[in-house]
Protein backbone atom coordinates (compact mmCIF):
# COMPACT_ATOMS: atom_id res chain seq x y z
CA UNK A 1 0.00 0.00 0.00
CA UNK A 2 0.96 3.65 -0.89
CA UNK A 3 0.28 5.28 2.36
CA UNK A 4 0.17 8.88 0.59
CA UNK A 5 -2.05 7.46 -2.59
CA UNK A 6 -4.36 6.35 0.04
CA UNK A 7 -4.41 9.06 2.16
CA UNK A 8 -5.43 11.36 -0.79
CA UNK A 9 -7.73 9.20 -1.90
CA UNK A 10 -9.09 9.22 1.32
CA UNK A 11 -9.13 13.19 1.38
CA UNK A 12 -10.64 13.47 -2.03
CA UNK A 13 -13.01 11.42 -1.62
CA UNK A 14 -14.32 13.64 2.01
CA UNK A 15 -14.47 16.76 -0.41
CA UNK A 16 -16.04 14.94 -2.96
CA UNK A 17 -18.81 13.50 -0.73
CA UNK A 18 -18.28 10.00 -3.24
CA UNK A 19 -15.74 8.22 -4.59
CA UNK A 20 -16.92 8.41 -8.23
CA UNK A 21 -16.45 12.23 -8.06
CA UNK A 22 -13.19 11.82 -6.02
CA UNK A 23 -11.96 9.46 -8.72
CA UNK A 24 -12.49 11.84 -11.69
CA UNK A 25 -10.49 14.33 -9.71
CA UNK A 26 -7.58 12.50 -9.53
CA UNK A 27 -7.81 10.60 -12.76
CA UNK A 28 -8.16 7.17 -11.54
CA UNK A 29 -10.90 4.43 -12.14
CA UNK A 30 -13.71 4.67 -9.21
CA UNK A 31 -12.48 1.14 -8.40
CA UNK A 32 -8.59 2.65 -7.58
CA UNK A 33 -9.95 5.17 -5.00
CA UNK A 34 -12.63 2.44 -3.16
CA UNK A 35 -9.31 -0.19 -2.93
CA UNK A 36 -7.23 2.72 -1.61
CA UNK A 37 -9.43 4.13 1.04
CA UNK A 38 -10.49 0.40 1.99
CA UNK A 39 -6.44 -0.57 2.34
CA UNK A 40 -5.90 2.79 4.41
CA UNK A 41 -9.29 1.77 6.72
CA UNK A 42 -7.42 -1.79 6.69
CA UNK A 43 -4.11 -0.16 7.43
CA UNK A 44 -5.62 2.11 11.01
CA UNK A 45 -8.23 -0.56 11.77
CA UNK A 46 -11.25 2.14 11.60
CA UNK A 47 -13.91 2.71 8.99
CA UNK A 48 -13.75 6.66 8.09
CA UNK A 49 -17.00 6.48 6.24
CA UNK A 50 -20.17 5.94 6.58
CA UNK A 51 -21.40 4.46 2.86
CA UNK A 52 -24.08 4.31 1.12
CA UNK A 53 -25.40 3.58 -2.90
CA UNK A 54 -24.89 7.26 -3.72
CA UNK A 55 -22.33 8.97 -1.36
CA UNK A 56 -19.99 8.57 1.39
CA UNK A 57 -20.11 10.40 4.81
CA UNK A 58 -17.37 10.84 7.12
CA UNK A 59 -17.25 8.91 10.26
CA UNK A 60 -16.68 10.46 13.73
CA UNK A 61 -13.25 8.98 13.77
CA UNK A 62 -12.89 10.43 9.91
CA UNK A 63 -13.64 13.85 10.62
CA UNK A 64 -10.88 14.17 12.92
CA UNK A 65 -8.23 11.84 10.77
CA UNK A 66 -9.38 13.90 7.75
CA UNK A 67 -8.55 17.52 9.62
CA UNK A 68 -4.74 16.59 9.88
CA UNK A 69 -5.06 14.27 6.33
CA UNK A 70 -6.14 17.56 4.10
CA UNK A 71 -3.14 19.92 6.02
CA UNK A 72 -0.75 16.79 5.49
CA UNK A 73 -1.66 16.69 1.26
CA UNK A 74 -1.69 20.69 1.20
CA UNK A 75 2.12 20.48 2.50
CA UNK A 76 2.97 17.76 0.41
CA UNK A 77 1.58 19.81 -2.82
CA UNK A 78 3.32 22.64 -1.74
CA UNK A 79 6.94 20.81 -1.19
CA UNK A 80 6.28 19.10 -4.44
CA UNK A 81 6.29 22.39 -6.22
CA UNK A 82 8.99 24.21 -4.59
CA UNK A 83 11.22 21.30 -4.76
CA UNK A 84 10.93 22.14 -9.04
CA UNK A 85 11.70 25.26 -10.62
CA UNK A 86 8.60 26.88 -11.88
CA UNK A 87 9.21 27.57 -15.08
CA UNK A 88 9.30 24.10 -16.22
CA UNK A 89 7.21 22.38 -13.75
CA UNK A 90 3.85 24.01 -14.17
CA UNK A 91 2.58 21.09 -15.90
CA UNK A 92 -0.49 19.27 -16.84
CA UNK A 93 -4.19 20.41 -16.99
CA UNK A 94 -5.69 23.28 -15.96
CA UNK A 95 -9.82 22.77 -15.48
CA UNK A 96 -11.70 25.83 -15.78
CA UNK A 97 -15.52 26.27 -15.76
CA UNK A 98 -16.55 30.28 -16.70
CA UNK A 99 -19.57 32.38 -17.25
CA UNK A 100 -20.14 32.83 -21.66
CA UNK A 101 -19.89 36.62 -21.34
CA UNK A 102 -16.68 36.46 -19.55
CA UNK A 103 -15.48 33.18 -21.87
CA UNK A 104 -16.22 34.51 -24.75
CA UNK A 105 -15.29 38.35 -24.57
CA UNK A 106 -12.65 38.27 -21.96
CA UNK A 107 -10.87 35.22 -21.07
CA UNK A 108 -8.46 34.38 -24.44
CA UNK A 109 -6.47 37.41 -23.57
CA UNK A 110 -6.05 35.68 -20.08
CA UNK A 111 -5.73 32.40 -21.68
CA UNK A 112 -3.12 33.95 -24.52
CA UNK A 113 -1.12 35.32 -21.86
CA UNK A 114 -0.83 32.40 -19.35
CA UNK A 115 -0.20 30.05 -21.91
CA UNK A 116 2.74 32.77 -23.21
CA UNK A 117 4.12 32.35 -19.87
CA UNK A 118 3.57 28.78 -18.88
CA UNK A 119 3.02 26.78 -22.08
CA UNK A 120 3.44 23.07 -20.55
CA UNK A 121 -0.13 23.96 -18.58
CA UNK A 122 -2.78 22.68 -20.82
CA UNK A 123 -6.53 24.87 -20.55
CA UNK A 124 -9.58 22.80 -20.35
CA UNK A 125 -12.69 25.68 -20.81
CA UNK A 126 -15.93 24.74 -20.10
CA UNK A 127 -18.28 27.93 -20.79
CA UNK A 128 -21.44 27.82 -18.99
CA UNK A 129 -23.85 29.97 -17.68
CA UNK A 130 -24.72 28.71 -14.07
CA UNK A 131 -23.83 28.30 -11.21
CA UNK A 132 -21.07 25.02 -10.81
CA UNK A 133 -19.68 23.49 -7.62
CA UNK A 134 -15.76 22.45 -8.72
CA UNK A 135 -15.67 19.72 -6.22
CA UNK A 136 -18.61 18.04 -7.14
CA UNK A 137 -17.93 18.76 -11.17
CA UNK A 138 -14.16 18.22 -11.03
CA UNK A 139 -12.81 21.94 -11.84
CA UNK A 140 -10.10 23.53 -10.68
CA UNK A 141 -11.46 26.78 -10.99
CA UNK A 142 -14.94 28.26 -10.99
CA UNK A 143 -15.43 32.06 -12.68
CA UNK A 144 -19.01 32.50 -11.74
CA UNK A 145 -21.31 35.38 -9.95
CA UNK A 146 -23.23 34.90 -6.98
CA UNK A 147 -21.84 32.95 -3.73
CA UNK A 148 -20.00 29.02 -3.63
CA UNK A 149 -22.26 26.43 -3.97
CA UNK A 150 -20.72 24.23 -1.52
CA UNK A 151 -18.60 23.81 1.45
CA UNK A 152 -14.84 23.41 1.35
CA UNK A 153 -14.49 25.98 -1.61
CA UNK A 154 -12.59 29.74 -1.40
CA UNK A 155 -14.31 32.39 -3.06
CA UNK A 156 -11.29 34.96 -4.45
CA UNK A 157 -13.40 37.90 -5.19
CA UNK A 158 -12.34 40.00 -8.74
CA UNK A 159 -14.23 42.57 -9.64
CA UNK A 160 -18.05 44.11 -8.97
CA UNK A 161 -20.56 42.59 -11.75
CA UNK A 162 -22.91 45.74 -12.35
CA UNK A 163 -25.94 45.60 -14.24
CA UNK A 164 -28.36 47.75 -16.31
CA UNK A 165 -31.98 47.30 -17.49
CA UNK A 166 -31.25 48.41 -21.59
CA UNK A 167 -33.54 48.47 -24.75
CA UNK A 168 -33.24 50.08 -27.96
CA UNK A 169 -33.57 53.72 -29.03
CA UNK A 170 -36.42 52.28 -31.33
CA UNK A 171 -38.79 50.13 -28.56
CA UNK A 172 -38.31 53.36 -26.21
CA UNK A 173 -39.83 55.63 -28.90
CA UNK A 174 -43.07 53.70 -29.36
CA UNK A 175 -43.78 52.49 -25.79
CA UNK A 176 -44.98 54.13 -22.39
CA UNK A 177 -42.12 56.01 -20.49
CA UNK A 178 -40.15 54.26 -17.99
CA UNK A 179 -39.37 56.97 -15.18
CA UNK A 180 -39.93 54.94 -12.06
CA UNK A 181 -39.09 51.57 -11.41
CA UNK A 182 -42.59 50.43 -11.29
CA UNK A 183 -43.16 51.25 -14.87
CA UNK A 184 -41.05 48.57 -15.65
CA UNK A 185 -44.17 46.14 -15.15
CA UNK A 186 -45.63 47.75 -18.42
CA UNK A 187 -42.82 46.48 -20.78
CA UNK A 188 -41.95 42.70 -21.58
CA UNK A 189 -38.91 41.94 -19.86
CA UNK A 190 -36.17 39.34 -20.07
CA UNK A 191 -33.05 38.74 -17.34
CA UNK A 192 -30.52 35.42 -16.64
CA UNK A 193 -32.33 32.95 -15.37
CA UNK A 194 -29.81 32.26 -12.07
CA UNK A 195 -30.56 35.55 -10.51
CA UNK A 196 -31.67 34.87 -7.05
CA UNK A 197 -34.62 37.87 -6.99
CA UNK A 198 -37.58 38.35 -8.66
CA UNK A 199 -38.42 41.18 -6.76
CA UNK A 200 -35.47 43.84 -7.71
CA UNK A 201 -33.76 46.33 -6.00
CA UNK A 202 -34.28 49.44 -7.54
CA UNK A 203 -32.84 52.76 -5.49
CA UNK A 204 -31.34 56.06 -6.05
CA UNK A 205 -29.79 59.17 -3.98
CA UNK A 206 -33.40 59.55 -2.25
CA UNK A 207 -35.58 56.28 -2.61
CA UNK A 208 -35.80 53.22 -2.16
CA UNK A 209 -37.86 50.83 -4.56
CA UNK A 210 -38.92 47.30 -4.89
CA UNK A 211 -40.96 45.62 -7.88
CA UNK A 212 -41.46 42.03 -9.45
CA UNK A 213 -40.61 41.68 -12.11
CA UNK A 214 -42.14 38.68 -14.01
CA UNK A 215 -39.72 37.92 -17.29
CA UNK A 216 -40.98 37.55 -20.69
CA UNK A 217 -37.72 35.38 -21.25
CA UNK A 218 -35.53 33.94 -19.03
CA UNK A 219 -32.48 32.35 -20.29
CA UNK A 220 -29.17 30.61 -18.72
CA UNK A 221 -27.37 32.24 -21.93
CA UNK A 222 -27.15 36.43 -21.23
CA UNK A 223 -26.30 36.14 -25.02
CA UNK A 224 -29.41 35.41 -25.41
CA UNK A 225 -31.10 38.08 -23.12
CA UNK A 226 -29.19 40.73 -24.78
CA UNK A 227 -30.88 39.46 -28.52
CA UNK A 228 -34.01 40.16 -26.57
CA UNK A 229 -33.41 43.72 -26.44
CA UNK A 230 -31.23 43.91 -29.43
CA UNK A 231 -34.18 43.20 -31.19
CA UNK A 232 -36.53 45.25 -29.68
CA UNK A 233 -38.49 43.26 -28.03
CA UNK A 234 -38.61 44.54 -24.48
CA UNK A 235 -36.39 45.53 -21.80
CA UNK A 236 -33.41 43.67 -20.60
CA UNK A 237 -31.34 43.59 -17.48
CA UNK A 238 -27.47 42.67 -18.91
CA UNK A 239 -23.90 42.95 -17.28
CA UNK A 240 -22.41 45.77 -18.29
CA UNK A 241 -19.72 43.74 -19.19
CA UNK A 242 -22.00 42.26 -21.60
CA UNK A 243 -23.65 45.44 -22.97
CA UNK A 244 -20.62 47.73 -22.95
CA UNK A 245 -20.05 47.93 -26.24
CA UNK A 246 -23.75 48.61 -27.40
CA UNK A 247 -24.44 50.85 -24.84
CA UNK A 248 -21.37 52.59 -26.19
CA UNK A 249 -22.51 52.50 -29.91
CA UNK A 250 -25.95 53.41 -29.35
CA UNK A 251 -27.18 50.20 -29.86
CA UNK A 252 -29.08 50.18 -26.70
CA UNK A 253 -29.70 52.90 -24.02
CA UNK A 254 -29.86 52.54 -20.59
CA UNK A 255 -33.43 52.76 -19.34
CA UNK A 256 -33.61 54.09 -15.30
CA UNK A 257 -29.97 55.82 -15.66
CA UNK A 258 -30.25 57.28 -11.98
CA UNK A 259 -31.03 53.83 -10.22
CA UNK A 260 -28.81 51.57 -8.58
CA UNK A 261 -29.51 47.40 -8.71
CA UNK A 262 -27.60 44.85 -6.03
CA UNK A 263 -24.54 44.68 -7.36
CA UNK A 264 -22.91 41.15 -7.30
CA UNK A 265 -19.16 40.27 -7.00
CA UNK A 266 -17.76 37.91 -10.12
CA UNK A 267 -15.26 35.62 -8.43
CA UNK A 268 -12.76 32.67 -8.77
CA UNK A 269 -14.15 29.64 -6.45
CA UNK A 270 -11.98 26.71 -6.05
CA UNK A 271 -11.71 24.11 -3.50
CA UNK A 272 -9.63 24.60 -0.29
CA UNK A 273 -7.41 21.48 -1.43
CA UNK A 274 -6.39 23.39 -4.71
CA UNK A 275 -5.09 26.43 -2.83
CA UNK A 276 -1.51 25.15 -2.55
CA UNK A 277 -0.86 24.23 -6.45
CA UNK A 278 0.83 26.20 -8.43
CA UNK A 279 -0.82 26.13 -11.71
CA UNK A 280 -4.16 27.40 -9.69
CA UNK A 281 -2.33 30.20 -7.81
CA UNK A 282 -0.66 31.39 -11.13
CA UNK A 283 -3.84 31.56 -12.87
CA UNK A 284 -5.71 33.37 -9.93
CA UNK A 285 -2.93 35.35 -9.77
CA UNK A 286 -2.97 36.54 -13.18
CA UNK A 287 -6.80 37.29 -13.25
CA UNK A 288 -6.17 39.24 -10.06
CA UNK A 289 -3.87 41.64 -11.84
CA UNK A 290 -5.46 41.58 -15.17
CA UNK A 291 -9.22 42.88 -13.71
CA UNK A 292 -9.33 45.83 -11.11
CA UNK A 293 -12.25 45.76 -8.73
CA UNK A 294 -13.56 48.38 -11.01
CA UNK A 295 -12.97 46.96 -14.51
CA UNK A 296 -12.32 48.60 -17.80
CA UNK A 297 -15.78 48.24 -19.13
CA UNK A 298 -17.41 50.05 -15.83
CA UNK A 299 -14.38 52.80 -16.45
CA UNK A 300 -15.38 53.25 -20.16
CA UNK A 301 -19.36 53.66 -19.44
CA UNK A 302 -18.68 56.03 -16.51
CA UNK A 303 -19.80 53.86 -14.05
CA UNK A 304 -16.85 53.28 -12.13
CA UNK A 305 -16.40 54.59 -8.34
CA UNK A 306 -13.33 55.77 -6.60
CA UNK A 307 -10.89 51.99 -7.12
CA UNK A 308 -11.24 49.69 -4.67
CA UNK A 309 -8.66 46.91 -3.00
CA UNK A 310 -9.74 43.31 -3.94
CA UNK A 311 -11.26 42.18 -0.64
CA UNK A 312 -9.35 38.87 0.93
CA UNK A 313 -10.44 35.66 -0.03
CA UNK A 314 -12.84 33.76 1.90
CA UNK A 315 -13.12 30.26 2.51
CA UNK A 316 -16.68 28.93 2.84
CA UNK A 317 -16.47 25.95 5.75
Amino acid sequence: MDIYLSIEAFVRAAEAGNFANAARQIGVAKSVITTRVQQLEEHLGVSLFHRSSRAVKLSEIGVSYYSDCHDLIDHMQALSQRSRDTSTSVTGVLRVAALNGFALQHLPAVIEKFRKSHPHVDLDIFANDQVVDPVQEGYDIVLQIFPPASESLIERRLFRMRGVFVATPGYLEDRPPILHPDDLCQHDFSCYRYYPWRRWSLNNESQHNEVTLVPALRSNSVHLVQEFARRGMGVAYLPTMVACDDLLEGKLVRVLSDYETDTPYFSAVYPTSHRGTAKVKLFLDLLSSMFSMEPEWDVRLGLAKETECAPPAIIVS
